[in-house]
């Protein structure tokens, strides 16, 4: 699935992290409030880990079910970069793509359990280990 955001989403005035519940919510100047479910976000990470480096590079991620977040940092004025309780750390979420997740989470949701059912993989099966995906040489 490509993963376009819109061109210029607004940024959120407040941001909280619901540890209980995990999920980030965001509230906007139009008294909009959305939430995105901490699993959907590690799920979708912009990172190079989790997208690869160009089309088919993509890790397909499971396991992220009960994913956290650990702590959250600003980026600039334009994104937040969150840790989550996996030890992932490295995507940088900008205004425009935490819209674009909070916004059309169903067919992200549609998406993500189409690619897991076409690779034969559960939600709650466990990440394979680097070793298990390499060559075997």
């Amino acid at each position: 699935m490509a993963l376009s955001a819109p061109a210029s989403a607004p940024p959120p005035e407040q941001i909280t992290v619901h540890t209980a519940s995990r999920a980030l919510e965001l509230r906007y100047a139009s008294g909009e409030v959305l939430r995105i479910p901490f699993e959907l976000m590690r799920v979708y990470s912009p990172s190079a880990e989790v997208q690869g480096h160009g089309p088919g590079q993509e890790t397909l991620q499971t396991g992220k079910r009960d994913v956290t977040l650990t702590a959250l940092a600003p980026v600039g004025t334009y994104a937040v970069q969150p840790y989550f309780s996996d030890g992932h750390e490295s995507g940088i979420f900008t205004w425009d793509y935490l819209y674009f997740l909070a916004t059309r989470q169903d067919e992200l949701w549609q998406d993500y359990e189409a690619r897991l059912a076409a690779a034969g993989l559960e939600r709650d099966a466990p990440m394979p280990t680097q070793a298990a995906r390499a060559c075997g040489h």
